[in-house]
């Protein structure tokens, strides 16, 4: 990597973005607001994961090239507000990693990827020096509710509020089952839907106990769906026949083929 290729690309995509957001720019660009693109800044980071789970380099450059475009952008947006600007962004970025890594970059010792997280863990808590609050509140709320609740139970486990084993979280799932299951038989729609979200809860733990970010695992799952349909759509269009007037058993066929043709 050239250093001074890099320092001029970053400095050609900041002048880019300038001109995008200026009075002879693109009036879309113009429009936004930091509120506004926040959702765009989620979808690409999902397009990211996406990438990297199908191990498709090319598509990854690109997707990362776009939350970088999120950045650049929101940065902008700041920037013309008179808040901060790009290199704000990227100086309190190379100080918080210095800062954080003394271990690295000093004489502190942390020589397990455990011990470099407390000592992270550490670090933020000096670094902050706040008022007392609910642990809890270290979760943000703007993040999708798996990994709020992956978090939310991580947190607890560094206390020690934790199952002893993945035995017990087993069978915290066939209560839950069963409370939902007797919610049905009651009736109640909404105790369904308490019982439905203590259920997904505890999966979550169940995901952590596996070593497994549940986000992660359910995007995999997605993308796998996502990857068989169009498997059977390109079969069943190629048999001249009409997806959605198959019967149930025939589309069951046409998914039990898709499933053959993956890696195993």
């Amino acid at each position: 990597m050239n250093k001074e290729d890099l320092a001029k690309e970053i400095q050609r995509l900041v002048e880019i973005m300038e001109k995008l957001r200026g009075p002879e720019g693109c009036p879309w660009d113009r429009k936004q607001t930091i509120p506004s693109l926040q959702e765009y800044l989620i979808e690409e980071a999902y397009e990211v994961v996406e990438a990297a789970q199908k191990e498709d380099r090319t598509l990854l450059k690109e997707e990362l090239g776009d939350v970088l475009l999120q950045i650049v952008f929101q940065a902008q947006i700041a920037r013309e507000e008179g808040t901060f600007d790009l290199l704000d962004v990227v100086k309190g970025l190379a100080d918080k990693l210095v800062r954080r890594h003394p271990h690295v970059f000093s004489d502190r010792k942390a020589d397990t990827p455990e011990a470099v997280s407390k000592l992270w863990q550490e670090i933020k808590a000096e670094e902050k020096e706040e008022e007392k609050v609910s642990l809890m509140d270290k979760v943000t709320t703007n993040q999708p509710a798996l990994m709020q609740a992956y978090e939310v139970q991580k947190l607890a486990a560094g206390i020690g509020f934790d199952w002893d084993d993945i035995n017990d979280v087993m069978q915290k799932i066939k209560e839950e089952v069963q409370e939902m299951e007797e919610a049905l038989q009651r009736g109640r729609q909404d105790q369904v839907v308490l019982e439905f979200g203590d259920l997904l809860f505890t999966m979550v733990n169940l995901a952590r106990f596996l070593g497994t970010n549940p986000e992660i695992a359910l995007i995999n799952s997605i993308i796998k769906f996502k990857n068989r349909f169009k498997y059977m759509e390109k079969v069943i269009e190629k048999e001249e026949k009409e997806i959605n007037k198959l019967s149930l058993e025939e589309l069951d066929y046409y998914w039990e083929e898709a499933k053959k043709t993956e890696i195993k």
